[in-house]
């Protein structure tokens, strides 16, 4: 059989004008006349940056994905696309996302690259860069930076960002010193790698592993581990011979993929920012998914992974009780034979691994919880849906009628959630309005709302909270998310007041403000839409294209994809 002709080879394979542009300036770096003779050549895309902590080993990881390319007969050409620090970045990394998404696309496209490695680490550096990959459809593996190694704390075992929950609440009550929060901190975060707990990096990493992007078993494997390197200079390899056999990422990413992904993030007991991402991936290649996907393929599945926030371990526990493979293996019956980018099914790349601790991974008999899937609501509340993680939730509270408590802003939550006079007790319903997509803009993670000072002190330790903002993956509590549509472009949610009373009936999926519709259409008609929060540049463009949370708000524009072909010369 014919050999498909290298994308590369339009700028590297010709004897004239452009073909001298284009290789004598490589030359420069010291790469030989061979590299240049027909070789496939992998582009590396690089999300490290010192101000993104969670991939700031990524540069070695690089290099050893580099090896692995040189062996397999590949040329290796690293470059950078925009990194994503999800603990520096303001007003919220979800407003980058898709600006991270159109640098990684363009980046790819404009370049002689035949293959992709994905070099990705923390919550919004790999749906990004898959998404931007998406729309220009080449060979694609990713490399998952790996978590950080356990954290230890007064002798016991403690998890990046659920541990920043725990401690903002016992400053609140004054139990902890700041000294011991400095002392904490190190503790925590002692190793390279991003969150350990299953937040959205680890769920991230879990669900690429499970739509069939990496090689088996890569997701758990902590960053320090020399086995992540190996498993990085395989890649290397393999991204080699993908190229020759032309396995798109469209070849891949079927929906039967994204099936697997999302009924593996329910086992894990996974982070609701994977129901984001996922619907914008699955966008950006024309595959069909909705919210309602989420809950009908996999709300009643169990969990079986014992990890933070919903259970005890952590992500280097889960490595070594046999990782992902072994998850997938336990979920055999409930997933599809689709194809992965080691050429095989995923549930045949799993084939028989073995659970080596029964703590940390359970199985469809004897499951950690028995329904842990992201449910989806509906109701006056939330017209296009909103999502509730239930294994991160209050059992009690599941099914609660109370009292709103409304907060028009992020900044009017701060200066009045710890006002003595504050009218709330443990039965009201805390509603935080403006923190949407547009609202804030970029839908951050404050949706899981600290609670009043005075409730803490009281032990109230949950209630339900209400937003059309996000929750982190590492975070807990019975808290309605994704609110669609936001309140910042006229849902219900804006019309929401204090003392209105709100019904959450998880079980029956419903999330009712009790008002008439004829008050409501007198707010509505009395509402006016806030300012914009920006007036120019990329935030002025976001605000103005992005998708509602239902459709994962990538911006709408970008939505498909324009394919790998470039026709135009530069000179």
């Amino acid at each position: 059989m014919k050999e498909k002709k290298l994308r590369s080879s339009d700028w590297f394979g010709e004897n004239d004008r452009m073909g001298f542009v284009h290789r004598s300036w490589m030359r420069n770096q010291g790469h030989p006349d061979h590299m240049f003779n027909g070789k496939p050549v992998i582009g590396i895309c690089n999300t490290w940056s010192d101000l993104t902590p969670c991939n700031a080993h990524l540069r070695e990881f690089a290099e050893i994905v580099k090896r692995g390319v040189y062996e397999a007969g590949g040329f290796p050409l690293e470059f950078p696309v925009m990194s994503l620090g999800e603990t520096l970045m303001k007003p919220s990394t979800m407003l980058w996302r898709n600006l991270a998404s159109m640098d990684t696309e363009e980046s790819i496209r404009a370049n002689p690259i035949d293959g992709v490695v994905l070099l990705t680490g923390c919550d919004k550096t790999t749906p990004s860069t898959i998404m931007g990959a998406c729309s220009v459809d080449l060979p694609t593996i990713v490399v998952p930076g790996g978590p950080m190694l356990n954290g230890y704390w007064k002798g016991k075992k403690v998890g990046s960002g659920t541990l920043t929950w725990q401690l903002s609440e016992a400053l609140v009550k004054g139990e902890v010193t700041g000294a011991e929060v400095r002392e904490a901190e190190s503790c925590m975060s002692r190793s390279a790698g991003h969150c350990m707990t299953m937040g959205t990096a680890s769920s991230m990493a879990c669900t690429v592993e499970a739509l069939g992007l990496t090689l088996p078993n890569a997701a758990a494997i902590p960053a320090v581990d020399s086995r992540k390197k190996v498993m990085a200079h395989l890649a290397g390899n393999r991204i080699v011979e993908m190229v020759k056999e032309d396995l798109k990422l469209s070849k891949v990413l079927t929906r039967e993929a994204f099936e697997n992904a999302i009924k593996i993030n329910a086992a894990i007991g996974g982070s609701t920012n994977v129901v984001l991402h996922l619907l914008a991936i699955a966008r950006r290649l024309g595959v069909e998914l909705s919210l309602e996907d989420f809950d009908s393929l996999a709300s009643r599945l169990p969990m079986i992974v014992n990890l933070m926030p919903a259970g005890e371990y952590l992500m280097e526990d889960l490595f070594y009780a046999g990782g992902l493979s072994a998850v997938i293996e336990a979920m055999r019956s409930h997933l599809k034979p689709a194809l992965t980018v080691n050429g095989t099914s995923l549930v045949s790349s799993a084939n028989q691994t073995q659970t080596l601790n029964k703590k940390v991974i359970g199985d469809l008999k004897s499951p950690f919880i028995k329904e842990a899937g992201i449910a989806v609501l509906h109701g006056n509340l939330c017209e296009q849906g909103a999502v509730i993680k239930p294994c991160a939730a209050s059992p009690e509270l599941m099914k609660h009628r109370g009292r709103a408590v409304v907060f028009d802003s992020i900044e009017d939550y701060h200066q009045r959630i710890n006002d003595p006079d504050l009218d709330i007790d443990k039965d009201c319903v805390m509603v935080l309005q403006g923190v949407g997509p547009v609202g804030y803009p970029g839908m951050p993670e404050v949706g899981n709302m600290t609670l009043p000072k005075k409730l803490l002190e009281q032990g109230v330790a949950d209630m339900v909270r209400i937003s059309d903002g996000r929750m982190s993956g590492t975070a807990y509590g019975t808290v309605v998310l994704h609110i669609a549509p936001e309140s910042a472009v006229g849902g219900t949610l804006a019309l929401v007041q204090n003392g209105d009373m709100i019904a959450l009936d998880v079980m029956q999926r419903s999330l009712h403000l009790e008002v008439s519709d004829e008050e409501l259409a007198r707010r509505k008609k009395a509402w006016t839409p806030p300012k914009p929060q920006a007036e120019r540049g990329y935030t002025k463009m976001y605000i103005e294209n992005v998708n509602q949370a239902d459709q994962g708000c990538d911006l709408e524009f970008l939505i498909g994809g324009s394919g790998s072909e470039v026709n135009r010369d530069l000179h």
